[in-house]
């Protein structure tokens, strides 16, 4: 930890859209899910939910039945979900996080401590964050995102 990707994603999320200027079409939807290891994963879920669909009328109460509903409601929209604090692979099932697990020109950003998340995931990109300030950091990941 310490290395600021909390921060870094945080600000890709909120400040810099342009890092997704290759995809000019606007996102159906985006969720920042922080500390994803300190939540109920049932919380979790309904936050990705309400963020991307803006409906307060969807709520699940158990964590099969919100995985399914991600899948069935969120699976063909393009979205940006920035997932943070990662840190077992049961996090990421039961938010249907898959390589294609959402619409074509979807972004899931996820920061981890366990790398190994990320190679069973087959994520297509993963960026180390080396000790460096908030600058140097949010610039190497600008810079990677837009190399796609």
């Amino acid at each position: 930890g310490g290395r600021g990707k909390t921060t870094v994603a945080k600000d890709i999320f909120n400040k810099y859209p342009a890092i997704f200027n290759k995809y000019p079409d606007k996102f159906a939807g985006k969720s920042f899910l922080a500390n994803v290891r300190e939540e109920k994963l049932v919380d979790v879920q309904n936050i990705l939910l309400y963020d991307v669909l803006r409906s307060r009328n969807i709520k699940v109460s158990r964590v099969d039945e919100g995985t399914e509903d991600i899948k069935r409601r969120l699976g063909k929209l393009r979205v940006l979900v920035i997932v943070d604090g990662v840190d077992s692979v049961k996090q990421l099932e039961a938010l249907a996080i898959k390589r294609d697990s959402f619409g074509p020109g979807s972004r899931i950003i996820i920061t981890t401590r366990d790398k190994h998340l990320l190679e069973i995931l087959k994520a297509d990109r993963i960026c180390h964050l080396p000790a460096m300030n908030e600058k140097e950091a949010l610039e190497l990941l600008s810079r990677r995102a837009n190399s796609y």
